[in-house]
């Protein structure tokens, strides 16, 4: 494995609470090395003037169980995305596949996507045993088995990290609580997404984050503004509901999860003019999503560049904090003796169009853009070949 030193780079480590030129030497796949200088020479020696130097970029929301299985959706189907094709053209080195399989099927995913990829990739393990096959089988309470999907997460930790809920449309909390119940037989986290069909109220996000959530569980989606959802800003005042805040003590986390259908302005707008930024910024990134308001991890961050969310937060919430909420802190910075996961980004100056998934259109005057990625001391990405002689 070649050394890599990376030198004149702006390097931002918020695990490291490090934002100013610093140069790192990369030997045999870790972090040999970050000074303000350094002497050492390497095989392959690197420019970044002008750049950013960030940890490799970790989406806690994506979709990866592709396949080809008809009526399978996001799992083992066609509309989830194969990691690496994806991943580190974006910066990101590390996903969180969030609950596309189920307990019946975590092998299949296993198998055939994470051991094949060189993208890290965790999973949720999904309530319902046949994963996010869609419609009928997510509403199908029947095949919500906490100890089964427990068991499933027990046998696999080196790779799932926690358990998910999605689409269930029903009025009735049966879903959330079977989920929760597996949280706590292993432990882990959970990631909720849920709402309702236009035939009935959305149920209580308060109910849920002060009644139900426990410190550490993720709500995802947390600007969307679907009527099956309860929003975050009172329909009424264009406020941020009050109980937000304390929520957020609870330490509930709040993830992005741009999506498709799940990023609104009129929910982010209001809740970043008082201070609700996200925790972590993701893509939930499938087929629909990519190619349509989302576009890719650097793009939903460069989204909140615009926002006024601050470069450094932005970059935490996509690096340390993300590895935080997976409980994988030893990902997400730069620390000497760490794997190497890195991303040089270029921040464009112009002027960009950002919209959301409702079709308003935002102006911003910065864009993330990646250079080069390395993962585990490989250079899996390089946009212009700046590391070429």
């Amino acid at each position: 494995m070649k050394s890599i030193l990376i030198r004149n780079g702006h390097l931002i480590d918020p695990a490291n609470h490090l934002d100013a030129n610093r140069d790192v030497l990369i030997v045999d796949g870790k972090i040999a090395q970050v000074a303000e200088t350094i002497s050492a020479s390497a095989a392959i020696e690197i420019d970044a003037a002008g750049m950013l130097v960030v940890p490799g970029l970790i989406d806690i929301h994506a979709h990866h169980f592709y396949g080809t299985e008809h009526n399978r959706y996001l799992c083992n189907g066609m509309y989830a995305v194969p990691p690496d094709g994806f991943t580190f053209r974006s910066g990101v080195t590390t996903v969180l596949d969030t609950g596309g399989a189920g307990w019946k099927n975590l092998h299949i995913f296993k198998k055939n996507v994470i051991s094949q990829s060189k993208t890290r990739v965790f999973a949720l393990v999904n309530i319902v045993g046949e994963g996010m096959r869609g419609n009928p089988w997510e509403q199908n309470v029947n095949d919500m088995h906490p100890e089964l999907a427990a068991r499933a997460a027990d046998e696999n930790k080196d790779c799932v990290i926690g358990f998910k809920v999605a689409h269930f449309l029903a009025e009735d909390w049966i879903a959330v609580d079977r989920v929760l119940e597996a949280g706590k037989i292993s432990n882990l986290p959970v990631v909720i997404d849920f709402g309702g069909d236009d035939s009935h109220p959305p149920l209580s996000i308060e109910q849920l984050f002060m009644e139900k959530l426990r410190p550490g569980d993720i709500y995802t989606h947390v600007y969307t503004d679907l009527k099956r959802r309860d929003p975050i800003i009172d329909p009424s005042t264009k406020k941020l509901k009050p109980f937000m805040h304390d929520a957020r003590k609870k330490g509930i986390v709040f993830d992005v999860g741009h999506g498709g259908a799940s990023f609104a302005y009129s929910q982010a707008v209001p809740a970043i003019q008082e201070g609700f930024f996200p925790d972590t910024i993701s893509t939930d990134l499938h087929i629909d999503s990519m190619n349509a308001a989302m576009k890719d991890q650097l793009n939903v961050m460069s989204k909140f560049l615009a926002l006024n969310m601050p470069l450094y937060d932005v970059i935490k919430a996509s690096t340390s904090e993300a590895a935080k909420a997976l409980r994988k802190t030893e990902l997400g910075n730069l620390s000497v003796g760490s794997e190497a996961d890195l991303a040089i980004l270029n921040l464009r100056k112009g002027k960009f169009g950002f919209f959301d998934t409702m079709g308003v259109r935002m102006m911003g005057d910065k864009k993330l853009e990646c250079e080069l990625t390395i993962r585990a001391g490989e250079i899996v990405y390089d946009l212009n070949g700046v590391a070429l002689k």
